[in-house]
């Protein structure tokens, strides 16, 4: 058996399945470079058959990204499994995962297929998969609810079909660790073939055990572990890879398993998720949370002074946490501003680039010091592929105490129109969002907004995040939720962009 684990990062396919998590392409691209860096084995960059938009992420991701197998899921459809192979063609290393469901509730209720079926549909999937690729990868979703004795037939026919790795999905999160690690187990000793494919596990956390669950299936055997970033995902989520990542590091002396991931690139991967995705990681997250490395209790701080490992069991340098300082300021020139970016993962088009280089000479007037995050807050908005159907070119508010809060505000649109009006509200921020209902005509509904700093100090970037609805039928967008962001040393016109932002990807959407 190998002492390798292999990492499978689904953030771009099951971890945008989260509700509000959708990206366009480019963002998945600067997503998939990310985890390029972070030296992933696997990338599941989407479901192509599943919408045009998906299907070009796929494309440009097997295009562009290199390292990584780059996969995409299919179901055990013929056009799935089309749809799976021309997307991934320009991938130097490439993988389908096909999939059905095996549970007797998946199969009764949402297939109404019998077991025989099944196992045909399963092996004509994986035959048709591998005339596109030769790593061909099966999941029997639902398999921990699934009873063992059909899961063992079902992967030794996928096997004999030719399919290279066999997932075994927790796909409810229903398993619990000592469970689950039994029936990883027993696959192990009843699929007579099972030697000739890896066996992975795929972990939801309904139960808040998918870490745990993806752990004890790594100690039975398990040799590729399916994750994502934040652990994002349907749901409760997904098993976190900063967490299965960390688990097998920090006790290899059980698990006896590798990684090949780089784990100082942890921490910006999930910073570049949680910023493009607009969902934010809760201060006590393990690995990534603000307070992960947080000691405020005297006892703790005492025995850190002393000795670091009396209450830290890893270093916050190996999984990418510590501030860096961008030597660059107003007299900086456009070359080291580039290379800056480099560095940090950006590639900007042309026109992009030019606008990000201005706003940081704005940026570097007004603060003293200028951090990689302050510089990855203010780029991260320029790569974006929804159009600015509407963009901010004035603002100016009035507030106080006594003083009813009033805001005027200009619009442009792409065809120069300048839209420009006044409102007033219960504060600034409220103020300035009445003007850009009263504009743009949006009639939606402020489902969120958060407002946290990007650094430290009080000339820090204020970093807002709003998410917006329209109910089904408003405006055509059927429901939809998007979250915009923006970042400024204004928390006011970071406000105003943020919201500007949603606005525009819900009416992009709609289209």
């Amino acid at each position: 058996m190998s002492d390798r684990v292999v990492i499978f990062d689904t953030t771009l396919r099951d971890g945008e399945q989260c509700p509000g998590a959708s990206l366009n392409p480019q963002q998945k691209l600067e997503v998939a470079r990310q985890l390029a860096r972070l030296k992933v084995d696997v990338i599941e960059a989407g479901f192509a058959v599943s919408s045009p938009g998906d299907f070009e992420g796929v494309n440009r991701i097997a295009r562009e990204i290199r390292g990584p197998v780059i996969a995409s899921l299919a179901r055990a459809v013929p056009k799935d499994i089309q749809a799976a192979g021309a997307a991934l063609k320009p991938a130097k290393r490439r993988r389908i995962h096909t999939f059905v469901a095996t549970s007797e509730i998946h199969m009764k209720y949402k297939l109404r297929k019998a077991e025989d079926e099944i196992v045909r549909l399963a092996v004509a999937a994986v035959k048709l998969a591998r005339r596109h690729t030769d790593d061909v990868e099966f999941s029997a979703e639902d398999a921990a609810r699934s009873r063992p004795d059909f899961l063992f037939r079902v992967y030794e026919a996928v096997i004999n079909a030719g399919a290279t790795t066999v997932n075994v999905p927790d796909t409810v999160g229903w398993a619990i660790p000592s469970q689950f690690g039994e029936l990883i187990r027993s696959i192990r000793e009843n699929v007579p073939n099972i030697r000739k494919a890896v066996i992975s596990v795929h972990c939801h956390n309904d139960l808040g055990l998918s870490t745990a669950n993806s752990l004890s299936a790594v100690a039975n055997g398990a040799r590729q572990v399916e994750c994502t970033v934040n652990g994002i995902g349907e749901r409760a989520g997904n098993a976190s890879l900063e967490e299965v990542v960390m688990g097998l590091k920090v006790r290899k002396d059980l698990f006896g398993a590798g990684v090949s991931v780089d784990t100082t690139e942890i921490y910006r991967a999930s910073r570049l998720v949680s910023k493009l995705t607009g969902f934010l990681v809760q201060p006590n997250k393990a690995i990534v949370g603000g307070n992960a490395f947080a000691h405020e209790s005297g006892i703790h701080q005492h025995g850190v002074l002393m000795h670091r490992k009396t209450y830290e069991i890893m270093t916050p340098q190996e999984v990418g946490w510590g501030e860096s300082k961008l030597v660059l300021g107003k007299h900086s020139g456009r070359h080291a501003f580039v290379a800056r970016l480099k560095v940090l993962g950006f590639r900007l088009e042309e026109k992009r680039l030019e606008e990000a280089f201005e706003r940081f000479k704005v940026l570097a007037d007004k603060k003293k010091e200028v951090f990689d995050d302050d510089l990855s807050a203010l780029v991260e908005d320029e790569i974006s592929e929804v159009p600015q159907r509407y963009s901010l070119e004035y603002l100016h508010v009035t507030s106080g105490t006594g003083v009813i809060p009033a805001a005027t505000v200009r619009l442009k649109t792409p065809q120069g129109k300048i839209l420009q009006g006044a409102a007033s509200g219960d504060g600034p921020v409220d103020a300035c969002y009445n003007v850009i209902d009263r504009l743009t005509g949006f009639k939606g509904k402020l489902v969120d907004y958060v407002i946290q700093s990007v650094t430290s100090g009080k000339d820090a970037l204020g970093e807002v995040t709003v998410k917006l609805s329209l109910p089904a039928g408003r405006q055509g967008a059927h429901g939809r939720v998007e979250h915009g962001r923006a970042a400024s040393t204004d928390i006011i016109e970071a406000s105003s962009r943020a919201y500007l932002s949603a606005i525009n990807r819900l009416l992009h959407n709609r289209r």
